[in-house]
């Protein structure tokens, strides 16, 4: 039997908080990823951008499962440091979230963001600071580190 790897970026963190509290700071994309944060990123049909001076990225939640899952999905961005500076549009940002004893684990995968990528090495530690740093920080210190 073969088993699937995927090459799609992810990261993993686990906190001392309940599934609900993890969705709902996931869910507060401007206290841990954006300051330039507008709109809204908790249910179906919920529309969010985040800017970052000359990018910007424009989401739209298309599943939310409170406590246990959501994802995002690009419908416009603006990644002006690439050649292709639409690359994310129509990629997906998942986000599983599962209980782990007394405490909770966040698994977020940037579907089509992967190494052949060309934002994949940038953008990978951008999501890196953004999850295993500020995210984490706002859950576990109640305070993120938005850019």
């Amino acid at each position: 039997m073969k088993t699937m790897t995927t090459t799609d970026y992810t990261a993993t963190v686990v906190v001392d908080k309940t599934p609900q509290e993890a969705f709902n700071a996931i869910a507060d994309v401007g206290a841990w990823w954006a300051k330039s944060f507008k709109g809204n990123a908790k249910n179906v049909n919920d529309v969010f951008s985040v800017k970052f001076g000359e990018t910007f990225v424009d989401f739209k939640i298309i599943e939310s499962v409170p406590g246990k899952r959501v994802v995002w999905l690009v419908t416009d961005c603006n990644l002006h440091w690439l050649s292709d500076k639409k690359e994310w549009n129509g990629t997906r940002v998942v986000w599983d979230i599962n209980p782990v004893g007394n405490a909770t684990e966040i698994a977020m995968t940037h579907i089509g963001i992967v190494p052949e990528s060309e934002c994949y090495s940038d953008c990978s530690v951008g999501w890196d600071e953004h999850i295993k740093s500020s995210l984490y920080k706002l859950l576990s210190e109640g305070v993120g580190l938005p850019a």
